[in-house]
């Protein structure tokens, strides 16, 4: 797989196995809770901040450790270089649906990353018994706030934001590009490793082309979801500065469905990397192996309900005949999450050290040359 930790291509998976991403080992990442105001760190010349907008309202989750992880991974992947002349990146996680803590726009951050997250997309929906609210009541006033931060890095070039899940349906709800619908009981609960499929302006896309290419039919791809809403295109289509990128499908196999599954706001200005992304499913959660030590840890520790944890085992456990699934579901994190998300992370550590006056071996560039070089074709073989 080309964007693999490469410490636990060497060493196996348990490198750095832990649910809690603070103690990690390379020196080089720290991760740092935010729930008051008071527990921002100020900003130091040699830490890159990274901004986790954690949508979860306290429930306990794996995506949210997850999404750390990722970051984490992207950074060991560079423990030399930035060991060398002292930098790091610290992922600040802002409780904000629960505690109401926004990070504030770019310039400090540059990088966000927004979680999945349960009840309803629009906050006004969380009263604890309506249908979709799975419980939750919460504040709703963190909206506005979230939408001009949203709006602050739609018009920065240089910031990127990554949304997944519940992350999404905000962002769709912002953009005015579509609408929550609650799935009913003809379509149930959206959940296990299902599939999506490009659209045409995705396979037309310089990013998402070198994806279809990938794709055993040019365009279906596989998918982890858990959700409860489909995201509707509103009437007269979505806005034209949006891009729509997948839709779901009528079951493995079937025609495409209504509802959009991944949407480009921005791109990069080099025309080829998205630039706020938001997808409907679970790219975070790439290594099922690892995922599944972690659950038992939960439910070990007795953090999480059996039926919490018989859930998402059966979506980690399950699997299609005649298929790698763990090869295609790293095909979708790759370009849905984990491209985007070290092009632009890697961006922000060059021109750190560029500003700082400090020579660092790293480009952002080499993602894209990691992806060409390892691309496979839909016969399964490297091209």
């Amino acid at each position: 797989m080309p964007l693999t930790c490469q410490h636990k291509v060497q060493f196996g998976k348990q490198f750095c196995m832990t649910d809690c991403p603070a103690p990690a080992p390379c020196g080089v990442f720290d991760y740092v809770r935010v729930e008051r105001k008071e527990d921002v760190p100020g900003p130091e010349p040699l830490a890159v901040d990274v901004a986790l907008l954690d949508m979860n309202h306290g429930w306990p989750n794996l995506g949210h450790d997850s999404l750390v992880h990722a970051l984490l991974d992207s950074v060991c992947d560079l423990l030399e270089p930035l060991s060398s002349v002292g930098m790091r990146v610290r992922a600040l996680s802002f409780d904000v649906r629960r505690s109401r803590i926004v990070p504030e726009p770019p310039r400090r951050f540059s990088v966000y990353v927004g979680s999945g997250g349960p009840g309803s997309i629009d906050p006004r929906g969380n009263d604890g018994v309506s249908p979709g609210s799975q419980g939750i009541v919460e504040d709703p006033s963190w909206e506005a706030e979230v939408f001009r931060l949203f709006d602050a890095i739609v018009a920065d070039e240089e910031a990127a934001l990554l949304g997944v899940c519940h992350s999404f349906g905000v962002m769709c709800r912002w953009a005015a590009a579509a609408r929550p619908i609650l799935r009913g009981d003809a379509k149930g609960k959206s959940t296990g490793i299902l599939e999506n499929v490009l659209t045409p302006e995705a396979r037309r896309h310089p990013w998402f082309r070198r994806f279809a290419e990938e794709l055993p039919d040019g365009q279906r791809l596989r998918v982890v979801e858990n959700r409860l809403f489909d995201l509707i295109p509103n009437e007269g289509g979505l806005p034209d500065w949006v891009v729509p990128i997948g839709n779901e499908t009528a079951g493995i196999g079937g025609p495409r469905g209504e509802a959009v599954t991944m949407l480009e706001f921005a791109r990069d200005p080099g025309g080829i990397v998205p630039r706020v992304l938001g997808v409907n499913h679970h790219p975070e959660i790439v290594d099922r192996f690892r995922q599944i030590m972690i659950l038992n840890q939960k439910r070990d520790r007795g953090e999480v309900t059996s039926d919490w944890y018989e859930e998402r085992l059966e979506i980690l456990t399950r699997t299609y005949p005649d298929e790698d699934i763990d090869r295609r579901l790293h095909q979708t994190s790759d370009y849905t999450l984990l491209g985007p998300l070290r092009f632009h992370l890697y961006r922000q550590i060059r021109q750190r050290a560029e500003a700082l006056g400090l020579s660092l071996d790293v480009h952002e560039d080499r993602v894209l040359e990691a992806l060409d070089r390892t691309a496979v074709g839909p016969a399964g073989a490297p091209e």
